[in-house]
């Protein structure tokens, strides 16, 4: 009669294939190394034990395609578990302008984003999170050009227990991370390679669904109704859709932000230093500056063209994305 003894890791020992006190052997050495093998197994396992060092951890602010295209309005993990005494730190992952940002207990969340108000656009707070007080990264990118006084990380440790939300306060409810703090020692949930496999599969979701968007915004786009862009509130378009058309003299184009989230601008000639006001004569343009001011979403700017000629235009916060365009202008 043959015998089958199951080891912890799958291998099977078939008993009839040794002689009998072979067999005696084998079944000797395996009630000695079977506890062994089971007691190397649980410590392998990332779940099994606590750690009463302080760790850190590593959160990626925003996503995007390597042309900028496509930005990702998502902390990645969005859900960390981490203990008392630990670090997070959150590095930017895009061009796109975010920030991190712990409002204080009962403060409500100021949209849109005012970077004028310097408490919004730059860091506020210690390095020490104490969970009741305002905290703020200021601006986050992985760009150098963006215009806006930024950085790559921001870093922050917990020393109190508790769950605590925070924004980007460029992106609002939209764009949100949650952070539970349990008592040092605690069992983690997950490892940072997990967190880090999950993120990855969540990024190429993203920027699959900026595609997507992409291709459907462009259906309803013409040469007289240019989209400002597009999101949905996971993803970002940083492209004007329909961005090259030709109009006759006389006609009008009118430029839309149907997103709901991101903020641009419709900005032709060079750049004033406050992109925010709107300037300009937009009923009758014939190449001076004009600048539409900060198209929010749900709103549009028309303008009138009554001079041939080709004209370039940017979103003056995102043209160092790529975000251009141009309206070439004939008599005929």
């Amino acid at each position: 009669m043959s015998t089958k003894i199951y080891t912890p890791r799958g291998h099977i020992v078939v008993m009839h294939a040794f002689p009998p006190r072979a067999r005696l052997l084998v079944a000797a050495l395996c009630a000695v190394l079977m506890p062994l093998a089971f007691s190397t197994t649980a410590s392998a396992s990332p779940h099994q034990y606590s750690h009463s060092h302080p760790r850190t951890w590593q959160v990626s602010v925003g996503q995007e395609t390597r042309n900028d295209a496509i930005q990702g309005m998502a902390f990645l993990p969005g859900t960390v578990w981490i203990n008392q005494g630990d670090k997070i730190i959150w590095t930017a992952k895009a061009g796109e302008i975010h920030t991190v940002t712990f409002l204080a207990t009962g403060q409500p969340l100021s949209q849109p984003f005012n970077p004028s108000d310097l408490q919004q656009l730059l860091p506020q707070g210690g390095s020490h999170y104490d969970g009741v007080s305002y905290y703020n990264s200021g601006v986050l990118t992985d760009e150098s050009d963006s215009g806006f006084p930024s950085h790559t990380t921001y870093r922050l440790t917990f020393d109190k227990t508790g769950e605590f939300t925070y924004y980007c306060l460029v992106h609002g409810v939209m764009m949100k991370g949650l952070v539970h703090v349990r008592p040092a020692g605690t069992h983690y949930p997950f490892t940072q390679e997990q967190y880090n496999d999950q993120a990855t599969v969540q990024k190429a979701s993203i920027l699959r669904d900026g595609y997507r968007l992409w291709a459907e915004t462009r259906k309803d786009a013409t040469r007289h109704l240019v989209f400002v862009g597009a999101d949905d509130g996971t993803a970002m378009v940083m492209r004007f859709i329909e961005d090259n058309v030709t109009i006759r003299v006389g006609s009008s184009v009118t430029f839309v932000n149907s997103g709901m989230a991101a903020p641009h601008t419709v900005t032709f000639g060079p750049e004033q230093p406050n992109i925010f006001v709107p300037y300009g004569d937009r009923t009758n343009f014939t190449g001076q500056q004009l600048n539409s001011g900060i198209l929010t979403p749900g709103t549009s700017f028309t303008v009138t063209f009554t001079k041939a000629g080709t004209y370039h235009y940017i979103c003056g916060l995102h043209d160092y994305l790529g975000m251009t365009g141009t309206v070439k202008v004939k008599n005929d």
